[in-house]
């Protein structure tokens, strides 16, 4: 009988450094290779919320189709269903008799249920996941997950002196794809055509990665990384590590070069500290599963918040009192970026100044960024509400000192019109009374 592979696509749309795919296509005489994209990514969600933004899909949609690209190259297929993964994948696995599943690794909770879905469902069919994530594998740790340190700098010291891999070599070549209809669902949402600094894809990934680490800016990365504004002025790498485009040992492949080369100093080191930061909120994502999205998140007490539709409105448009706030709303909404500076500024504004729960910024993140990662993303909220890995509690950032230190002469705020605000947060209405979370 043949032996028939299944290779589930999801944060790993690249052929350099894919651990995963190596497997996959070991072994086997035919490889089906397979994005699931559901439809909820893009319904109303608990936060009534409408789903990926259009920057967002589109930076998707253009990965999905350079790796399409790359794929034909090699005489090989993505196929491409708008569908929910477990139904998906069931059917593939169904009808061509697959005898392997291969994915990368997940992080999240939700996606982990689905894989164990699969599993319950095909107890006859091997499944095998592999690390392309992050740097680390987990028997490298020097302590199980779940004694996972509580706090990133007790993490640091304890991993920051660990062996990183080098990244696996490009893949070239691959056995067939059986014959299945590979033409792309024509009932896919519309991917609003914009230009754009960000595009989707491993081409682009290589392209920013080579053209920053041949530039100055690699060491002078902790003097600039805070501005708000800028393409030269941060790495950029997030957009392309969370679709998977680009790993973070190709990165740190590429940063130890440039070490080699011009030296190192404490803006490269700090690169290679944003990375173990990233590494952390992946394992922590690992270890603390569904608590990621709980109210209280890993900690004992709910935050004393509420949530006022008005406000939350307000914030999500770029129209409460505070310019720097709206500023870098209005920024997100048009590009689907921010810097990590204006992420701290506007959540803390919501969290403290808005008093709103914090889940609704983080669900709203998720919709907007074009880097959206599921650890990153909800275990940073988790630790700036005070209900994550934050030894000292709730950050508050004060935003007349934020906007004196950052944007001291208004010109990200007069760029992106955040001086156009609201001088009321809350309407005189029974419908914006505020609504208890537990």
């Amino acid at each position: 009988m043949l032996a028939t592979h299944l290779y589930w696509l999801t944060q790993d749309l690249r052929l350099v450094d894919n651990l995963a795919l190596h497997h996959a296509a070991v072994n086997c005489d035919r490889l089906i290779i397979v994005y699931a994209l559901s439809p909820n990514e893009f319904a109303a969600n608990r936060y009534s919320l409408n789903g990926m933004s259009d920057n967002r899909w589109r930076f998707l949609y253009q990965g999905l189709s350079n790796l399409q690209v790359q794929l034909a190259s090699l005489g090989q297929q993505l196929i491409l269903r708008f569908e929910q993964p477990v139904s998906a994948l069931s059917k593939f696995i169904q009808e061509y008799k697959v005898t392997q599943v291969v994915a990368s690794e997940q992080v999240g909770w939700y996606e982990r249920q689905d894989w164990k879905t699969l599993q319950q469902q095909f107890p006859a069919v091997s499944f095998n996941l592999f690390n392309t994530h992050r740097l680390f594998e987990l028997d490298q740790l020097p302590f199980d997950l779940e004694h996972l340190p509580e706090n990133f700098s007790a993490f640091r010291k304890q991993v920051a002196h660990l062996k990183i891999d080098q990244p696996l070599a490009p893949i070239t070549a691959l056995p067939p794809c059986p014959a299945i209809q590979a033409a792309w669902p024509n009932n896919l949402p519309t991917v609003i055509s914009k230009t754009s600094e960000f595009q989707g894809g491993e081409a682009a990934a290589q392209q920013q990665l080579n053209e920053y680490f041949h530039s100055q800016w690699p060491g002078q990365y902790k003097v600039y990384r805070n501005a708000l504004d800028g393409w030269q002025h941060s790495t950029k790498f997030s957009a392309w590590l969370a679709q998977g485009s680009l790993s973070a040992k190709r990165i740190i492949q590429q940063l130890r070069s440039y070490e080699s080369q011009h030296g190192a100093n404490e803006s490269t080191y700090w690169i290679y500290f944003e990375l173990l930061w990233r590494e952390y909120f992946q394992l922590y994502a690992l270890k603390h599963g569904r608590a990621l999205f709980h109210y209280r998140g890993i900690q004992t007490r709910n935050p004393l918040t509420s949530f006022y539709p008005q406000r939350f409105r307000a914030w999500c448009e770029g129209n409460t009192p505070f310019p720097l706030v709206n500023a870098c709303m209005k920024q997100l909404n048009t590009t689907g970026f921010m810097s990590n500076r204006g992420r701290q500024i506007a959540a803390s504004c919501l969290v403290n100044e808005l008093q709103l729960d914090w889940r609704y910024g983080a669900a709203y993140f998720e919709q907007q960024l074009i880097d959206y990662d599921v650890a990153s993303n909800w275990g940073n909220w988790q630790y700036l509400a005070g209900v994550g890995a934050d030894p000292r509690g709730k950050r508050h950032f004060n935003l007349q000192k934020q906007t004196a230190e950052y944007d001291p002469e208004g010109i990200f705020i007069e760029r992106w019109q955040g001086a156009s605000k609201s001088e009321y947060l809350d309407v005189v209405d029974a419908a914006d009374w505020p609504i208890m979370r537990h």
